[in-house]
């Protein structure tokens, strides 16, 4: 039985078929998914079903990305917003005009019942961007920051390496948990297109929104599976570029 951790999606269904079929998947294997489903390509309505339909089959994990929150907000109560538009949700929007009422309800409901974060039996933190209490994320006072903190990936990104974990100056956030497997910050920011590890953290965000591949990974024995890169499978869209 294999643990997989799955980066940001972006309404990509064709890119998550694809690391499903290539990493072998199979009953027996628990996913986790990091979250951000939808927006950018043109498929985040069927995302949404295809994992409401996943669950039945596999032990599933879904986390909450702030795009996941931005699409409760427009599918619950009717709330969007110019950034949310310019960042995704045009195709969002644009793929819900054909979804009926009863649909809308079940996303709603899959949406509301997302995870701000999990921790396994391993000390192993999985969430969707980040956290900022030094005492770690059962303590922490914003839990929007869970989906929207980039600077607990910065902080990683920045440190020097010659500094240890048990020196007064390494960051107590990470040394709280053995791993942290985020995603939010696309790795294409540094110009890769695989996961990246800086300190215990591994960012799994390999730019499917943009001209990346999406990932899918094994967190034992760190092996990786990827799409192709999720624009040339959506060729006639421009996703987030």
């Amino acid at each position: 039985m294999r643990t997989l951790v799955i980066g940001d999606i972006h309404g990509g269904l064709r890119a998550l078929h694809q690391v499903i079929e290539r990493a072998g998947v199979t009953p027996d294997d628990t996913l986790i998914f990091l979250g951000d489903y939808v927006d950018g390509w043109s498929q985040s309505p069927q995302v949404i079903n295809y994992l409401i339909e996943l669950k039945t089959t596999n032990n599933c994990v879904f986390i909450r990305g702030n795009h996941d929150e931005l699409l409760l907000h427009w599918l619950k109560d009717g709330k969007d917003n110019v950034l949310w538009f310019e960042h995704g949700g045009e195709a969002t929007l644009t793929a819900y005009e054909s979804v009926d009422k009863m649909t809308k309800q079940l996303h709603v409901n899959f949406l509301l019942s997302l995870d701000d974060y999990y921790l396994d039996e391993k000390n192993r933190l999985f969430l969707h961007a980040g956290f900022t209490n030094m005492n770690g994320v059962q303590y922490e006072y914003f839990p929007k920051l869970f989906y929207w903190d980039r600077t607990l990936w910065e902080t990683a990104l920045a440190l020097d390496t010659s500094i240890k974990p048990n020196d007064l100056l390494y960051p107590k956030r990470l040394t709280l948990y053995d791993e942290i497997y985020i995603g939010h910050t696309p790795v294409t920011r540094i110009n890769e297109t695989v996961p990246v590890q800086r300190a215990c953290v591994w960012n799994v965000d390999t730019g499917a929104a943009f001209k990346g591949p999406l990932t899918i990974l094994d967190v034992d024995s760190k092996e990786f599976w990827q799409s192709e890169p999720v624009h040339q499978l959506y060729f006639d869209e421009k996703g987030r570029n």
